[in-house]
């Protein structure tokens, strides 16, 4: 069930809510769970039980860890072990035996098995439970119903951010409600689903129809990355919005998972600033455990492509993943060990165009899985093989998209944020904002759900991870 849809906005979510603030609060925590297993399972009905197998995991592993640590180590390293598999298995199984069948010649059969949505988030939820129980940061969870809530919330189950058991912890026991944070939430959660809708859904929409030309010119070429650039960056952020709105609705405040990565001065701010969850997840679970720069210089290099190799595949499984990974791995070692003391010292301006220039080519990795049609794609920007460098067609997609990927370009900084507290702070405004402001967000939900019931194209790209 998808947060940008009729179900969800308008009979999943209205209901939910007036249960949650007409039940009793010792029952809430079970309302979001039986509401949470009913989302999962609109989207994902056989594949519920592979969901609560990784709770159950995490919650039996978590205990014993705590109980019996002399042992905890091998009980980690095990359920670790046991989840990658899961993992594995539906993620990454037939991209290794078709490489194996390509590289070998052999014609092992392929499983074919549907990806489970949000399997990556929900399996890294799990590890880094376990983790931090075996590490003494967190109490292991003694109340399955808790647990398994921390597990499943719906707000954050399919494609997250990825989060951490010590950022609820005390929310899933004690929680109030309070209008202030209720309508904040909701206020965030239409602003994320204005992100999705107006913005990602009609960029993916020039993306797909460039990349996609049968005649492509350098013009296209360039536009369509920088089209599907935009698109992602609001199709994701949007849709952690979306989360994080949901969790203040009912009480809980899940931690920012991004903070405007495309005013970046360098790759390293960048990766600061985009996808914080997944970041922060490896560099707590891989980097740190691998040594991270506590050590000598080549296993430094060498944790650092490790972290990135992941990170690549964590994101699909294709070689276009892997290679999008690993140009970031070379990127991020040349700052460290290189130039990054060098781009301090320049002009702010220069460290952006520097950095916009090295996310704008690392999105023609993330974009084409065919590494035939990626280097043709790389190559054409630049005019190579012959083809014009702009034709009528291109000059109309440019003219026509023109004010939407200038709001899009405006809405990706923190310009309208800062306007707005400062409308929401100054003496002389704050009454008319507090009431505009209601209506403003009442008439973005109305122009995202027009467009919702106009469009038949409303994908999440993250699902697919």
């Amino acid at each position: 069930m998808l947060f940008s849809s009729i179900p969800f906005l308008y009979y999943f979510l209205p209901v939910v809510l007036v249960l949650y603030l007409a039940l009793p609060k010792k029952i809430r925590n079970l309302l979001l769970l039986l509401a949470s297993l009913v989302f999962y399972f609109y989207g994902e009905q056989a594949y519920v039980l592979l969901l609560l197998f990784s709770t159950a995991t995490g919650y039996i592993v978590g205990l014993l860890v705590e109980k019996y640590p002399s042992k905890g180590k091998l009980t980690l390293v095990s359920a670790v072990v046991l989840n990658l598999l899961i993992l594995g298995f539906f993620k990454y199984a037939d991209f290794f035996i078709t490489n194996i069948n390509a590289l070998l010649g052999t014609g092992i059969p392929l499983f074919r098995v549907p990806l489970p949505l949000g399997i990556s988030f929900f399996i890294f939820q799990t590890i880094s439970y376990m983790a931090d129980v075996y590490r003494k940061k967190i109490k292991a969870e003694k109340n399955p119903l808790d647990f398994t809530l921390y597990s499943v919330m719906f707000p954050q189950l399919v494609a997250g951010p990825i989060v951490r058991y010590h950022t609820v912890a005390k929310e899933l026991k004690e929680r109030t409600f309070t209008f202030e944070d209720f309508a904040a939430g909701a206020g965030r959660f239409v602003i994320g689903l204005a992100k999705k809708v107006l913005f990602a859904d009609a960029l993916s929409m020039l993306a797909g129809t460039l990349l996609g030309a049968s005649t492509p010119t350098v013009l296209s070429h360039w536009l369509s990355i920088f089209a599907y650039i935009l698109q992602i960056y609001f199709d994701f952020s949007g849709y952690s919005d979306m989360a994080l709105g949901l969790g203040s609705m009912f009480g809980f405040r899940f931690d920012e998972n991004f903070n405007y990565p495309l005013i970046a001065n360098s790759i390293s701010d960048f990766w600061r600033r985009w996808h914080i969850s997944m970041g922060s997840w490896f560099r707590e679970y891989l980097y740190i455990p691998l040594g991270g720069n506590r050590v000598s210089g080549f296993k430094w290099v060498r944790n650092i492509f490790i972290v990135w190799l992941a990170t690549g595949l964590w994101h699909g499984a294709s070689w276009n993943f892997i290679l999008w990974g690993l140009y970031f791995g070379i990127i991020l070692a040349c700052e460290k060990l290189f130039w990054g003391k060098a781009l301090q010292k320049l002009p702010s301006w220069i460290n952006h165009i520097y950095t916009l220039a090295l996310v704008f080519f690392s999105f023609v990795f993330f974009a084409i899985e065919s590494l035939p049609e990626m280097f043709r794609h790389i190559a054409g920007m630049f005019g190579a093989g012959g083809i014009a460098g702009v034709d009528t067609e291109a000059l109309y997609y440019l003219q026509s998209y023109a004010p939407l990927l200038i709001a899009a370009c405006i809405g990706a900084t923190p310009l309208l944020k800062n306007v707005f507290n400062k409308l929401r702070e100054n003496p002389k405004t704050a009454k008319l904002f507090t009431v505009l402001e209601p209506v403003f967000y009442a008439a973005l939900l109305i122009a995202a759900t027009g467009y919702i019931i106009d469009s038949t194209f409303n994908p999440f790209l993250y699902f697919r991870f």
